[in-house]
């Protein structure tokens, strides 16, 4: 779907399935689960379902091309430079999920190199930094972190609010379900231990938590998961 977006912002929204958005031209700030980053011309942005973030455009907006990816391809959600992006133009012309498989494959080839989801932050505020202490430590207690940066923490609480759309102790919990999520699908580890690992406060937490983000329980990805697995084996 190509998308002409002339708004100021796009308030913080989810989808339910895993797609790509190959930025055409002008740019905007995206602040989301993944983090904030800026994007412009030849950025794509890969998103994995359930993903949650908002937008925010600059004066001369931005022309998109969403496509969903392949339902069972295996991907790293993130940010990245295509050297190429009008071979994926020309392709999703006449086939989307060929333009998918194309795109997917020059990341393939040169992922490491043109990262920008870990390379090349544009931010380095404080929320920023809560951000990505929170996706690497779902435990991160808030107001050790709050003390130690020497900030009040309601200015913490609405400032990254104000960034995000979302609470930190929200973002957090946003982040641990999304790792639970993955682990119960790549994983034949048992629930209670994932729980466990992942600082829930036990396996019903878990399952409250995973099911309040995606709408499935924890048993049932996991169903899911080994019969695509099964699936994919026999073809």
């Amino acid at each position: 779907m190509w998308q002409t977006i002339r708004a100021a912002a796009l308030g913080r929204h989810c989808h339910e399935k895993a797609y790509a958005a190959l930025v055409l031209s002008g740019g905007y700030e995206e602040a989301g689960d993944l983090g904030r980053f800026r994007v412009e011309a030849g950025t794509l942005i890969l998103h994995d379902r359930f993903e949650a973030h908002l937008n925010r455009f600059s004066a001369c907006g931005a022309v998109v091309l969403n496509f969903l990816l392949p339902a069972g391809r295996s991907f790293s959600p993130g940010v990245f430079h295509i050297a190429d992006p009008e071979a994926i133009v020309r392709k999703a012309e006449k086939n989307p999920s060929e333009a998918a498989d194309l795109m997917l494959s020059m990341l393939s080839s040169a992922r490491a190199a043109t990262s920008l989801h870990v390379q090349n932050r544009h931010y380095a505020d404080w929320p920023d930094e809560l951000a990505a202490a929170l996706i690497e430590d779902n435990s991160l207690c808030l107001s050790d972190w709050s003390g130690d940066k020497k900030l009040a923490p309601w200015k913490v609480s609405r400032g990254f609010a104000q960034v995000f759309g979302i609470s930190p102790e929200a973002f957090r919990a946003r982040s641990r379900a999304r790792r639970a999520c993955r682990a119960i699908q790549t994983t034949d580890v048992p629930l209670s231990e994932i729980a466990a690992h992942l600082g829930f406060a036990d396996q019903p937490h878990m399952t409250r938590s995973v099911k309040l983000m995606t709408g499935v329980a924890p048993m049932a990805w996991r169903h899911l998961a080994n019969r695509t697995l099964q699936i994919n084996h026999c073809k």
